[in-house]
């Protein structure tokens, strides 16, 4: 007996034209519905997310096929997994039966689904189908049994739960019924290819040819509606981002991590910056929103949220989305609330561990921008004092401009304007110029440099804040002044390269001064102190001691830079223990976003809780590479008691303390 079957066996030609037909009102009411979700994206403004093609379709099937991005998070990450592979088999399979039976029986002759080919086409669509079918059982225990802490249910996730376990059981009910006519008792072996449609034949029992064909018809029709009805309300539904979220995967951008646009501040058609409306955002921002699969990964990784800030980032995606198609010309401001919009430290936590691709940190700071360029807004009045004395001063601290470089007095340091003729310019940044703490830094810095004989050249007086918190805080315009002043110093020297200890100053200059035309190759110390060890210009002497790291969010997150500081400690004797948010997936310190400059009035101190995280790794040193950071920590050590058992190092110390002299 030949292994194969009939094509819609018990099916009349009738009901096939009548399926065919359902399928395309199906389809066509579909594209309905992304045309009216289309209709919502073209109210944003223009972006270009369709350059480099090629390298975006390849990152496209790359996230989709394997479900990388998903499977980051075990917790759902599998079972959704498991899901999306086992619909995407049972697709495959319906498309070959079709393409089998409207082209290559009818025009060819030829019957792909016999012998062999069958028995694997029948086993791969059964196991795909248990395998969808536990999947979705998982999903279900996790949402409506587990019920893990801030995630929504709503009446759409059960029927769409009561959707999908339907068309899954009725799937394996219509073979059943086939089965137990056409194979159960005339062809047993062939009936074990099918494991799942053999076990419903069983359950089906045996019974007479009529009873058993009716039932077939039932099933049948009802998978039928089941399936088309499927196809018809995935635009209007969650499961909209079966075809949303993978296209985020070709639509995110390629360029730096977490950048911001560039405004023209001299285009006299720009009467208004930032975003108070959804037409003020970009298409992609409101895309985004219909991306999301309020999985609240980034909920659960924010560290403001963390902390009990009134910030998540899930729902200020869902509240554009919202607005956007229910009420455009809402104030978007209003909506997600200015609290919310100030607690953002702009770590991208959100982003990176985000499986849809998710932008979050740009809507937030264009919603700043509207905050403070349209509205004189601040995050508190410590944040506008120290706002002006950038504007006025160049730093947050209010300190003289003349006194900038006097932490370089005594140390093997040129003043560019006495003396240009240097290796690299060491660009402080403010903290490190005015903060007794981070001075410590600057000059272990500039040991270093020294040693390796190098001759270093700063600023002084002429050095300016690079502008990153105030940008982050929204104020554009005050960043671009800032920066113009640094780009014409730094240019009027003709310096070669840049090096930094603040990863702040290094995403600024190395990336963000890009759109103003600044290109001086830019490096952070760490990376620089790592090749110096490498080429062996640079000797220092070993010496063990135990200590944690933690990943500045501006040079894990924006920079993939984890792995060098790593190394450069290793070779310094030291021995790591992690915590357990390290690398991409680090945890804030709480400064970044400009909150550097603005007080925590609600919930836990961000920093605390990091250092909370540190001493339970129980080593004694935390070391990192953040003039930020280290500020949070030595704030965090001292407020939370741990000073007799952890001590905050930046690795430049680490390093100038085991130079060999």
């Amino acid at each position: 007996m030949e292994e194969t079957r009939e094509i819609f066996w018990n099916v009349g030609s009738g009901s096939i034209a009548v399926m065919y037909l359902l399928a395309v009102a199906a389809l066509a009411t579909m594209g309905q519905g992304f045309l009216r979700l289309v209709r919502n994206w073209r109210l944003g403004r223009q972006l270009n997310r369709f350059d480099r093609r090629e390298e975006r379709f390849v990152r496209f099937l790359a996230d989709i096929l394997s479900q990388r991005r998903v499977l980051r998070v075990p917790d759902g990450g599998f079972f959704h997994a498991g899901l999306f592979w086992g619909f995407l088999i049972l697709l495959a399979g319906t498309l070959l039966v079709l393409v089998q039976a409207d082209l290559f029986s009818p025009l060819f002759g030829i019957n792909l689904l016999s012998g062999w080919f069958y028995r694997l086409f029948s086993l791969s669509l059964d196991l795909a189908g248990i395998a969808a079918l536990l999947a979705l059982c998982g999903l279900f225990v996790r949402r409506f049994v587990v019920r893990p802490e801030g995630l929504e249910t709503t009446r759409e996730d059960v029927l769409s739960h009561a959707l999908l376990f339907s068309i899954l059981l009725t799937g394996f009910l219509v073979e059943g019924s086939r089965m137990a006519v056409t194979e159960l008792l005339d062809n047993p072996a062939l009936a074990r290819w099918s494991p799942a449609g053999h076990l419903a034949a069983l359950l089906l029992g045996v019974m007479d040819e009529e009873r058993a064909r009716t039932l077939h018809t039932l099933f049948w029709w009802f998978h039928l509606l089941l399936g088309i009805g499927f196809i018809a309300v995935i635009p209007r539904t969650k499961l909209r981002h079966m075809f949303t979220s993978g296209g985020n995967s070709y639509l995110a951008p390629l360029g730096a991590s977490g950048a911001l646009s560039t405004i023209d501040l001299d285009d006299e058609n720009l009467d208004r910056f930032g975003a108070s409306t959804v037409a003020e955002l970009t298409w992609k921002d409101l895309y985004d929103a219909d991306a999301c699969t309020a999985c609240k990964r980034c909920q659960d990784r924010c560290p403001a949220w963390v902390t009990g800030k009134p910030l998540s980032p899930m729902k200020v995606v869902r509240q554009i989305g919202s607005a956007a198609s229910q009420s455009p010309a809402a104030d978007l401001v209003a909506v997600v609330t200015p609290e919310a919009i100030w607690a953002c430290t702009t770590c991208a936590a959100c982003q990176e561990i985000c499986p849809t691709c998710i932008e979050q940190v740009v809507k937030i700071v264009e919603m700043r921008r509207s905050l403070t360029l349209m509205e004189g807004q601040f995050a508190g009045p410590e944040v506008r004092r120290a706002t002006e004395a950038i504007e006025v001063n160049g730093n947050p601290f209010g300190a003289a401009p003349a006194s900038r470089g006097t932490w370089a007095e005594g140390l093997p340091v040129s003043i560019m304007a006495e003396e240009s003729n240097v290796d690299l310019l060491y660009f402080a940044g403010c903290y490190a110029s005015f903060d007794p703490r981070n001075r410590k830094v600057a000059e272990s810095f500039v040991r270093i440099c020294a040693a390796a004989g190098l001759r270093v050249g700063i600023l002084g007086a002429e050095e300016r804040c690079c502008g990153e918190p105030v940008r982050k805080l929204g104020n554009e315009y005050l960043y671009q002044a800032t920066a113009a002043r640094n780009i014409g110093t730094i240019r009027n020297y003709g310096v070669k390269r840049i090096v930094t200890a603040c990863p702040h100053c290094f995403s600024t200059l190395g990336k963000d001064y890009r759109d103003l035309g600044f290109d001086v190759p830019v490096e952070h110390h760490t990376t620089f102190i790592r090749r110096l060890l490498e080429e062996r210009r640079l000797k220092i002497e070993p010496e063990a001691f135990d200590f944690t790291w933690h990943d500045s969010c501006y040079l894990a997150r924006y920079s993939d830079i984890a792995d060098e500081p790593r190394a450069v400690l290793a070779a310094a004797g030291g021995r790591i223990r992690e915590m357990a948010l390290s690398r991409n997936e680090g945890f804030c310190c709480g400064a970044g976003g400009g909150r550097i400059l603005a007080e925590e009035r609600t919930g836990t101190r961000i920093n605390l809780e990091r250092v909370r995280m540190a001493r339970e790794t129980g080593m004694p040193v935390l070391a990192s590479a953040c003039p930020f950071c280290l500020t949070m920590f030595e704030e965090g050590i001292t407020a939370s008691g741990a000073g007799a058992e952890l001590t905050s190092l930046d690795l430049a110390e680490i390093i100038g303390a085991r130079l060999i002299k």
